[in-house]
């Protein structure tokens, strides 16, 4: 069987290095601290901000120890964080964005959170009543 080589253009690699050149101006992640007391994940960016991200939020995190949280690795040129030990990769500009996992995982944090019984939702419950409650739906009229 004849062996079939792939050969890649020099217009090929000029084209890929103007591409990743478009990204270079996107915040990509440049330190990765946990901070165990507090549960949470701090990413220093390369805009010299800082994303603090709650590790229960984040898909895979939930049970991480303190060791496997250390032991991450930034891929993509900091486009991605790596948690090798626990199988679990994130992508930088959805976490920016507040996406802390697949849509699967987000319904269930968004379903998790509407079941919350604080007192502050027992307090808006409550005021919101005493304006009459929710609003009613408006039916569409027909012309």
């Amino acid at each position: 069987m004849a062996e079939h080589k792939v050969i890649t253009t020099d217009g090929e690699i000029e084209a890929a290095l103007e591409t990743a050149k478009l990204h270079d101006r996107e915040p990509r992640a440049l330190t990765v601290e946990h901070v165990p007391g507090l549960n949470l994940l701090i990413v220093g960016l390369s805009n010299q901000r800082r994303l603090v991200l709650p590790i229960e939020e984040v898909q895979g995190l939930g049970k991480a120890t303190h060791e496997q949280m250390r032991m991450y690795k930034l891929i993509g040129r900091g486009t991605g964080i790596s948690f090798p030990e626990l199988d679990v990769d994130l992508y930088v500009p959805a976490l920016i964005e507040g996406v802390y996992g697949n849509r699967r995982w987000m319904a269930q944090l968004g379903k998790k959170g509407g079941k919350a019984k604080t007192e502050a939702k027992r307090i808006a419950a409550r005021a919101n009543g005493a304006r009459g409650g929710r609003p009613a739906r408006i039916a569409a009229v027909s012309a």
